[in-house]
């Protein structure tokens, strides 16, 4: 009866555990890319195994840095805030294929900027 109950509760355990669940460990690691619009330039940031984003958008018009961030969802949305102050979005969607795209704004500097980035997780 024990090794009954224990092979059905195995063929339980493995239907419920699908690999298309996607789980924040999908999204962590390292990411990078590029950024265009009213500025342009490269972002990398860094995603821990608790969902926070830190990184950094280097601007190739202005050569400034600024920080971002943030955290990402179970599902891969990206929100996290750019620049120091922070006065911008990087908003977003990652990809369990690896691949990442969205949008950004900055209020600083003057006048406003925003646009689109794209990349993909190392």
């Amino acid at each position: 009866m024990k090794k009954l109950f224990l092979l059905l509760l195995t063929a339980f355990l493995f239907i419920g555990c699908s690999s298309d669940d996607e789980t924040i460990h999908d999204y962590v690691g390292t990411w990078s890319g590029t950024y265009e619009g009213s500025d342009k330039g490269v972002w990398n940031f860094v995603i821990s195994t608790e969902g926070k984003v830190s990184g950094t958008m280097h601007s190739d018009v202005n050569n400034d840095n600024y920080n971002i961030s943030g955290n990402v969802s179970n599902s891969g949305d990206l929100n996290a805030v750019v620049g120091l102050p922070s006065k911008g979005e990087f908003r977003g969607k990652l990809n369990t294929d690896k691949k990442g795209s969205g949008n950004w704004s900055n209020a600083l500097p003057t006048p406003a900027q925003a646009g689109t980035w794209k990349g993909d997780k190392k």
